[in-house]
């Protein structure tokens, strides 16, 4: 029980990565705040958590508000008593398209959601994790942005997350006088619902034909899964991780080694 009597936010927890993140701070111990924009996948998570006899509250906020993000770090706050550990993993995808082609609605549709998503989150975050001593931010940034610059028509997309990766930096060293630690993971490819939210058009202008090794990532061979990723951000937020803070962990099983 890594994490009992910790209380943790998890942002987009209603599918993929987060939701495999919710269960498993469950499973730690943590009391968990499950926030997503949409209301049914957050209970749904939340009611599987309850069910396997752990403590966790769906929550509904889209992270481009910012009177919502505050209101539902607030309530997590008021329910459990405090704040020690805030994953901002909520985003999407987006249009993938040619820039010259990318409106502006479509632009920030995207950036709006995984950077200043990101910046919110921990912003309303900072003044209850200050009051609990201290505690731990994880961020979910992208080997798109990071480490891949290949990928047709992720102009937005892979911005958004190279911000992530340097806000997390920024936000490492301010935060560190206050024992907050603030680490940011880069996946590659998990097998996640995030093409729900994705749109494509006219990817062929932009694309570069590459040829692949027929085991791909090196590392297994296959693309990774939600709880692989959960494990990484469980170990983050815990006291193993507790000297570890300004750092982006790819988690790619080698992709990036191949192909940059």
């Amino acid at each position: 029980m890594r994490l009992a009597n910790r209380v943790a936010l998890v942002t987009g927890g209603g599918s993929g990565i987060g939701a495999a993140t919710c269960r498993r701070f469950a499973r730690e111990g943590a009391s968990v705040a499950v926030v997503d924009l949409r209301a049914d996948p957050a209970a749904a998570v939340a009611a599987e958590i309850a069910a396997a006899g752990g403590t966790a509250i769906p929550l509904t906020a889209d992270v481009r508000d910012e009177a919502a993000v505050a209101a539902a770090v607030n309530e997590t706050a008021q329910r459990f008593g405090g704040l020690h550990a805030v994953f901002a993993n909520a985003g999407i995808n987006g249009m993938q398209c040619p820039i010259e082609e990318m409106t502006l609605e479509e632009w920030r549709a995207t950036v709006d959601t995984n950077l200043t998503g990101t910046f919110l989150t921990v912003k309303h975050a900072i003044p209850h994790l200050r009051a609990s001593g201290g505690g731990a931010v994880v961020i979910t940034a992208s080997v798109n942005g990071n480490r891949l610059f290949s990928a047709a028509g992720y102009a937005a997309y892979s911005s958004s997350k190279a911000g992530q990766a340097a806000f997390g930096r920024m936000a490492a060293q301010e935060l560190a006088r206050w024992d907050i630690r603030v680490n940011t993971i880069i996946p590659g490819a998990i097998r996640t619902n995030i093409q729900e939210r994705t749109y494509q058009r006219n990817l062929d202008r932009v694309r570069w034909e590459m040829k692949m090794p027929e085991r791909f990532p090196p590392l297994y061979g296959r693309s990774g899964t939600a709880d692989e990723v959960a494990d990484l951000v469980t170990f983050l937020v815990s006291d193993e991780s507790r000297y570890v803070s300004g750092t982006e962990v790819v988690i790619d099983a080698g992709m990036t080694l191949l192909r940059g």
